[in-house]
């Protein structure tokens, strides 16, 4: 995709990935709106980044999701890029009772969220010549996270999502990439300096590079391990990753 002269919406554009993503296409020539629930957030990446544009919309709720985009789509006719980034982390234990509540939270945040923020803006994004979706996925959409398992799985949907999307678009001006990061010391998990995490600097430096000719996935080369395990011999390393991570257990707040 180019990298300059879009116009661009980034859901959960206020922390961790989003913000960095939001705050690189600024700083390449982009007109970028960004999108969170808090107001506070995104009063501080306006007053930080003077040209970004914010508006509220949390992507739990389906009838704000069209409100914000017939607003948007109104506001802005030059949109062409939507990136689904919002979503949320919690862990699970699918050896104990089931929180329906976290899950369907989890679901409408991470799978649906996405599948309504790209159905809301395809039919505008179809009349724009060069236009682009990018979902945030992860390596655990691949080798999952036991101790996560529902995020992964949410995840691995966004992959599967994905595919069928770009295939079924295909025809159209609006293409459709897939960035799957690694562990990156965000809020997401609880931003910790952790030595295995990778920084957000880099990584957004990774992504802003590969994005340029990329077709389908977006995977920097750390992630790049866990992407390639995926396949008929990925039982093995699901156990060696999620022993590695019982043995040496993620940073909590």
């Amino acid at each position: 995709m180019k990298l300059s002269g879009n116009t661009i919406f980034i859901t959960g554009g206020t922390s961790g990935i989003g913000r960095a993503l939001a705050e690189a296409f600024h700083r390449k020539g982009n007109k970028v709106i960004v999108s969170g629930r808090r107001k506070a957030l995104l009063d501080d990446v306006a007053n930080t980044n003077p040209g970004i544009d914010t508006v509220e919309l949390d992507v739990d709720d389906p009838a704000q999701i069209q409100n914000v985009a017939n607003e948007l789509i109104t506001k802005y006719p030059s949109l062409n890029v939507v990136i689904n980034n919002a979503g949320i982390m919690p862990f699970d234990d699918v050896t104990g009772p089931f929180d329906d509540a976290q899950a369907v939270h989890l679901i409408n945040t991470n799978l649906l969220g996405p599948a309504r923020i790209s159905g809301a803006f395809v039919e505008h994004l179809k009349t724009r010549p060069e236009a682009v979706i990018i979902n945030n996925s992860s390596v655990v959409a691949y080798i999952p996270m036991a101790m996560a398992a529902l995020y992964s799985a949410t995840k691995a949907a966004i992959h599967s999502y994905s595919l069928s999307q770009r295939f079924a678009l295909r025809e159209t001006s609006v293409r459709v990439l897939e960035i799957a990061p690694p562990w990156v010391d965000t809020d997401l998990v609880h931003k910790s300096g952790d030595p295995r995490a990778m920084q957000v600097e880099p990584f957004i430096a990774e992504i802003m590079a590969l994005l340029e000719s990329a077709t389908t996935e977006v995977v920097v080369e750390a992630a790049r391990q866990l992407r390639t395990s995926a396949g008929p011999n990925e039982h093995g390393i699901v156990d060696y990753f999620n022993q590695m991570i019982l043995d040496n257990p993620l940073p909590t707040p």
